[in-house]
Order: structure tokens, then C-alpha cells, then sequence
């Protein structure tokens, strides 16, 4: 076996922290681009043309989100074949993942009329909001292959430890998506058609400066006797399979908890318009959290997947209980920020004092799911980095199913506030349905050492 290379660096809660800022900041700075498409069809375009941006992102978000096991699969088996020292398996994966994702962005390019007609099918749109979706979409989906190849870029990225490098990528991406968007839409008044042709742009641009960035890193690194890319490697059919496993189990784990969100939203539109605001509000400040929690569980991801990778048991705990404790620490102050600052941030948001009262009513549940969530962020970055997927798959299965046993009985006998206790339990059931399962993770890596 080949030395590892200390790509990733000491388990200091310093280090950690160190690689967690950079992912938070690049995660922070996507809605800030939604914000500039809103301003920018705001100012120079239409109401039709507003409806139209958002349906036509809504549809973007449900297929790349669903598509996000392209980044957690590629950062979970390259952190360990890092780990582990395996040089050509890191360019193999991320060979492999590459294909993949273009192939995927491929096929939505040549799928996108069935998806759009599928799409505004269900939405009750007006003609011209669908006509404004139906423009943004069109111009858009020709950045799919890039979109996604830049998830395998950005797994291969967080897999090698390398956050601040991600970081500049995803401000890349975001900046220059935000100046073409500006350019397109507002001096060549393009409408939201320029949305998605500067967003399409941007995402092949960042693309090729991505795959130029880690083409430098890893031809650095390559010090062993074997090919760049491996062939035999690429071909291998049980690394392809185990590939395609990972995937499709990330994939309907990532399903089970859009079903979960999705769920909780038309229960809370039951009981009316203004509740509806309300969930919609108090799950902003629950998103914007995610965006500081996903930054350790990102580095879980890496650590504990190079701790597999060297069967390095000691390692992998010191990797958990480091990260979880500054996520632990980050949670509770962005719970104690929501229980406190909350009702004001809702009340500059929103004029309506009705809607006002409803978020400043619930938000104890949403303060108190931000504290408890923390639990199933860090598990799931140890199980993607350990890529025990199918563990993940059946935690949001039984996850999913908890939630819909206890969300009706519950939203009848407490409205409101007994979907958002429910909803609570959804979080919590999936970290719980994770624990046994690492205990088996840690039980295997002490055999294999």
C-alpha cells in the first residue's frame, strides 16, 4: 500500500473550524444570487416575468437537489481512497463521477421538453407566467452537463479537504452569474431568458475553471507509476457498481426528505394563507442555519472518510466528537439567535401583522429544530463519508415514515403547532434511526484494523 498523503490537516478543533468557514461562506452565498435574479426582473421585467423566475428555479432546485448525490458520493470514496493513499483511485472517482454528471446533464438537455410540459402541467400557472418559465428554462438547461460536473469538482474538492479552493469556486460561479445575469437581462433586456442564459454562462465557465484548478492539484499529486486516469480502473465493474449503489441510495434518501418538506408545507397551507406565510418565514431562518450546520457536517465528511479509508478507528472518533461538539456550539447559539431575534428578523421581513403573530407564535419549534438537527447533520456527513449509503437510505425511509404516522394525528389535535412538533420528530427520528448504524461503523473499523 501506498504512504497517505497528508492532504487533510491535524484533528484540531482549530483546523476543523478552519476548513468549516470556507464551505459555510460558499454555501451563505447562493440565495444572495437569488436575491440579484429577483432585484434584476424586479426592476427591468414584469410581474409574469417574477412568477415565471420562480417557478422556473423551483423546477432547477428539485432536479439538482435530487441530483446532489453526485457531490456526497464523490466526497465520501475519494477522502478514502486519500485516506487510504491510493492516488490513482482519487483521479478514478473523480473520473467516474465526472462522467457521470455529464452524462445526467446530458440527458436533461435532451429531456427538457417532456419535463417542462410535465412541469407547468401540474403548476396552475397563467399563460404568461408559464411563457416566462417555459424562456428561463429553455435558456438555462444548456448549463445541466456543467451544473453537474461541477457537483463531482466539488465533492472531489471537500473529499481532498481542499474548502477554500471550493469557496472560490462557488463565489466564481455566483459573481459571475450575478454580473451576466445584470448584462443579459437588464442592458440587452432579455427578460428572464437572460436569467437563465447568464446562469447557463456562468456554470460552464466555472466549469472549465474547476476542472483546470483540480487537474493542477491532482497532477500534482501524481507521484505513483500508473496512468493519470487508470482505464482498467475506470472499467472496473464492482467500483461501478458500488458507485451506482451509493448513488441511488443518496438519491432516494434525498427524495424521502424533499417528501418530508414538501409534507409539511401542503399540511401547514391547510390551515390557511396566512399560516402558510407563517412555516414559510420561520423555515427561511431553519434554510439560512443550515448553511453553518452543513459546514462541519461537510468536514465530517472529509475527516471520516479518510479515518475509513486508513482504517483508522481513534481517528474517526476524534473526527466525530471534534465536529460535533463546534456544531453543537454553533447550533445552540443559532437557536438561542431564533428564539430571540427571531420575531424581529420575521417582522423586516413582512408587513402583514397577522403573519407576524403566527411566525412569533411558532418560532420555539423552529429555535428548538435547529437545536436538535444538529445530530442528524453531523451522522450524515459520517455515513457519506464512510459511504454507508444504504444506512442513510433506510434512516430517511423510517424517518419519512415517523413524521406521516405522527403529522396527522398531531396537526389535528394541535394545528399548527402539532405539524411543527411532528416536524420536529422528523429530524430527530432520522438521527436516532443513524445511531445503531454507527455503532456497526465503528465495530467494522475495529475488526478491519
Amino acid at each position: 500500500m501506498q504512504t497517505p498523503l497528508p492532504s487533510l490537516p491535524a484533528l484540531s478543533r482549530p483546523a476543523i473550524a478552519r476548513m468549516a468557514w470556507p464551505i459555510i461562506l460558499a454555501n451563505a452565498s447562493v440565495p444572495l444570487l437569488g436575491l440579484v435574479d429577483t432585484a434584476v426582473i424586479g426592476h427591468y421585467g414584469s410581474t409574469a416575468g417574477l412568477g415565471g423566475l420562480a417557478l422556473g428555479a423551483l423546477l432547477f432546485n428539485f432536479i439538482y437537489w435530487s441530483f446532489g448525490f453526485l457531490r456526497m458520493a464523490t466526497t465520501g470514496f475519494i477522502a478514502q481512497a486519500d485516506g487510504a493513499g491510493d492516488e490513482p483511485e482519487v483521479r478514478t472517482t473523480l473520473a467516474r463521477s465526472l462522467l457521470l454528471g455529464l452524462g445526467l446533464g446530458v440527458g436533461l438537455v435532451l429531456l427538457q421538453w417532456p419535463l417542462l410540459q410535465a412541469y407547468f402541467a401540474v403548476m396552475d400557472a397563467s399563460a404568461a407566467v408559464e411563457a416566462a418559465g417555459s424562456a428561463y428554462f429553455g435558456a438555462r438547461i444548456w448549463g445541466a452537463p456543467a451544473a453537474l460536473a461541477l457537483y463531482a469538482f466539488s465533492g472531489a474538492l471537500v473529499g481532498l479537504g481542499r474548502t477554500r479552493t471550493l469557496l472560490l469556486v462557488q463565489l466564481l460561479l455566483n459573481g459571475l452569474n450575478a454580473a451576466l445575469d445584470m448584462y443579459f437581462a437588464g442592458v440587452l433586456d432579455l427578460g428572464v431568458r437572460g436569467i437563465g442564459l447568464g446562469t447557463a454562462v456562468a456554470e460552464w465557465t466555472t466549469c472549465a475553471v474547476a476542472a483546470l484548478v483540480l487537474w493542477r492539484i491532482l497532477r500534482a499529486r501524481h507521484r505513483d507509476g500508473e496512468r493519470f486516469v487508470p482505464v482498467a480502473r475506470l472499467r472496473d465493474a464492482a467500483r461501478l457498481r458500488r458507485m451506482m449503489a451509493a448513488n441511488g441510495d443518496i438519491m432516494l434518501r434525498t427524495l424521502c426528505l424533499l417528501a418530508g418538506f414538501g409534507w409539511f408545507a401542503s399540511q401547514g397551507a391547510r390551515f390557511g394563507d396566512v399560516t402558510l406565510a407563517a412555516n414559510h418565514l420561520l423555515l427561511q431562518l431553519v434554510s439560512f442555519s443550515a448553511f453553518f450546520l452543513d459546514g462541519y457536517a461537510f468536514v465530517a465528511e472529509a475527516l471520516v472518510g479518510a479515518a475509513v479509508g486508513a482504517r483508522d478507528l481513534p481517528r474517526l472518533r476524534r473526527a466525530v466528537r471534534l465536529s460535533s461538539e463546534l456544531a453543537l456550539v454553533t447550533a445552540a447559539v443559532l437557536a438561542l439567535s431564533i428564539w430571540l431575534l427571531g420575531g424581529s428578523v420575521v417582522a423586516l421581513l413582512v408587513p402583514q401583522p397577522e403573519v407576524v403573530a403566527s411566525a412569533r407564535a411558532h418560532l420555539p419549534w423552529a429555535g428548538l429544530y435547529v437545536l436538535l438537527s444538529v445530530a442528524a447533520f453531523q451522522l450524515d456527513g459520517v455515513f457519506i463519508g464512510a459511504t454507508r449509503t444504504r444506512e442513510m437510505r433506510n434512516a430517511a425511509v423510517a424517518s419519512l415514515a415517523a413524521f406521516g404516522l405522527c403529522a396527522w394525528p398531531a396537526a389535528a389535535a394541535w394545528g399548527n403547532h402539532g405539524l411543527w412538533a411532528a416536524f420536529v420528530l422528523f429530524v430527530v427520528a432520522r438521527a436516532l434511526a443513524l445511531l445503531p448504524y454507527y455503532r456497526a461503523l465503528q465495530r467494522s473499523l475495529a475488526v478491519a484494523a
